[in-house]
């Protein structure tokens, strides 16, 4: 297993040791742990998304592609009996 020393400064270390106090995180390297598992899943899903942006970009949808869901929309609020 890898071993990570970093240093940071005494208000961050104190908040948390609150985070540790309040059972947020079973303990320091607990915390360091989950925020670097919630940096990664963050820079990922960013990465993602902006990758499905450019799919739409390069090729966005058609008016036929996305028409049907206007249709079934009003199709639908035809429908209720307000």
């Amino acid at each position: 297993m890898a071993q990570l020393v970093t240093r940071i400064n005494d208000e961050l270390a104190e908040r948390v040791d609150e985070l540790v106090a309040e059972g947020a995180a079973k303990s320091r390297s607990d915390a360091v742990r989950q925020s670097l598992r919630l940096l990664i899943d963050q820079h990922q899903r960013r990465r993602t998304a902006e990758a499905i942006v450019r799919g739409y970009q390069r090729h966005p949808q058609t008016p036929e592609e996305v028409g049907w869901a206007d249709e079934a929309t009003v199709a639908m609020i035809a429908e209720e009996s307000w």
